[in-house]
């Protein structure tokens, strides 16, 4: 049976924080869940091994346990193998407002901001993401 109650790990304290109960029952009565690679408690290492048709993914927040990352690589790699996942992610406010708003998404990838006075680009540059709110 699906574990119903998935954790992700907000800090670096010994504290991990369930689903609640009502969101997850929205969600699984929309997805039809049948596999929960990150159940509390952890009870077999998600990331190495197969998903199965509808996943639940509340991923934990330690790097021992797998970091959100490598579960999101792990969900793409598995759709390719035509299994579905629904993941919960923190966002930042402003992310969720834009969503909110109906805000369209696209990926820029890795953008060399130009330093303005010498118009270097930057070294490492974080993954960027636009948002475009069109006019009603």
């Amino acid at each position: 049976m699906l574990l119903k109650e998935t954790w992700h790990k907000l800090t670096e304290e010994k504290s991990y924080w369930i689903t609640p109960p009502d969101l997850y029952k929205e969600l699984d009565d929309e997805y039809h869940f049948d596999f929960d690679p990150c159940p509390y408690p952890m009870i077999t290492d998600g990331l190495g091994i197969p998903w199965k048709k509808m996943n639940y993914v509340n991923p934990p927040f330690r790097k021992k346990d797998g970091s959100p990352t490598a579960f999101v690589h792990k969900a793409i790699q598995q759709q390719q193998l035509g299994r579905s996942s629904v993941l919960t992610l923190p966002t930042q406010s402003y992310v969720n407002l834009l969503l909110e708003a109906g805000a369209e998404v696209r990926s820029l990838g890795r953008v060399k901001w130009l330093e303005a006075k010498t118009r270097k680009p930057m070294n490492s540059p974080s993954p960027i993401t636009m948002f475009y709110l069109r006019g009603k």
